[in-house]
């Protein structure tokens, strides 16, 4: 009988406090939702007095929320999100006859599971609207648990709570150097190889938890420079400031005949690649119909890209042994 007064509780009221907390001030929320200040105020305290608990600290200049308040928002924003893409469904779904499923990819997957995704619109099973969102793995698990996208490729080093998650294949990192470097010709290389080499990873995402205690065990000499983007990695490498590391789904779209992509062993490290969802009943058919087929398409495109990256290696060895021969 206790929790029957939430039950008064209505989704305007909810969606003023997520804005509320996003702005930050109640004077721009009041704006943004288009009522008065006082109005929005007195939505915030009725629902406290329903809750029985303080939502948010008021000052002068900011608001904070409470421990009561941090959670309630978590579950605020699932609904608040939620509600939004059923509308979204609802529109779509009557007005043009189509599914609508959001999609979270990391970028350095999205070729592969934009591949994929293309083949299951034109196998004509559904007909559906795809919206695409491309962020790093904390990001996109994130916006998963809060109900803004209905699944995420990501990538992770230790499993994910509150998610499920298929365990697509595994991503090892990789060296990127020049190729005139001395490494460059073993085809392949191993930390201790790389030395007191200053190294240039990625400063977020994954690159921290992988590269950290490889680097540490080995006894790394000067501290790596740590970029936001592949595209500065390469330059770095390039000019011979540094040698790139990174896992090896950034490689797979690198071109540079100046630059050569050495597998990283004793030990290799790897990150995993998982297909991660909300548990429970899915938003709609669609959903579950794409996330069974990625399941089944994303580890064989992994397998035969691998197998192609073999042959290239391959390829690349004996006409590099041919042109040393020459010589």
């Amino acid at each position: 009988m206790a929790a029957l007064p939430l039950r008064a509780l209505t989704l305007r009221q909810l969606q003023f406090f997520s804005v509320l907390v996003e702005e930050g001030q109640f004077g721009r929320a009041a704006r943004r939702l288009a009522i008065t200040q006082p109005a929005l105020s007195n939505a915030i305290k009725q629902m406290e007095k329903l809750l029985g608990a303080e939502l948010l600290t008021r000052s002068t200049h900011r608001l904070e929320l409470t421990p009561v308040g941090a959670e309630v928002l978590a579950r605020t924003d699932f609904l608040v999100n939620t509600f939004e893409v059923a509308l979204r469904d609802i529109e779509s779904t009557v007005q043009r006859g189509r599914a609508f499923v959001r999609i979270g990819v990391i970028p350095s997957a999205a070729a592969r599971v934009a591949a994929a995704a293309g083949e299951f619109l034109g196998s004509g099973r559904r007909d559906v609207e795809l919206a695409w969102r491309d962020a790093p793995s904390n990001t996109l698990l994130a916006e998963l648990r809060s109900g803004q996208i209905d699944m995420a490729v990501a990538a992770i080093t230790e499993p994910p709570g509150g998610l499920a998650c298929i365990d697509l294949f595994r991503d090892p990192l990789v060296l990127v150097v020049r190729r005139d470097h001395a490494l460059a010709a073993a085809g392949d290389a191993s930390w201790e190889a790389i030395g007191k080499e200053r190294l240039v990873l990625f400063e977020s995402g994954s690159m921290p938890a992988l590269g950290n205690p490889a680097r540490a065990q080995f006894a790394q000499g000067a501290e790596p420079y740590r970029v936001s983007y592949s595209e500065t990695l390469y330059a770095l490498v390039r000019s011979g400031q540094a040698l790139g590391l990174m896992p090896r789904l950034y490689t797979s779209s690198l071109r540079d005949p100046e630059l050569v992509v050495l597998p990283l062993l004793k030990p290799r490290v790897e990150r995993r690649v998982v297909l991660a969802y909300l548990p429970g009943p899915m938003r709609n058919v669609v959903a579950q119909e794409l996330i069974a087929f990625l399941r089944e398409k994303l580890p064989r495109a992994r397998e035969a890209s691998e197998a192609g990256e073999i042959g290239e290696a391959k390829v690349r060895r004996v006409s590099s042994k041919g042109t040393r021969a020459r010589r």
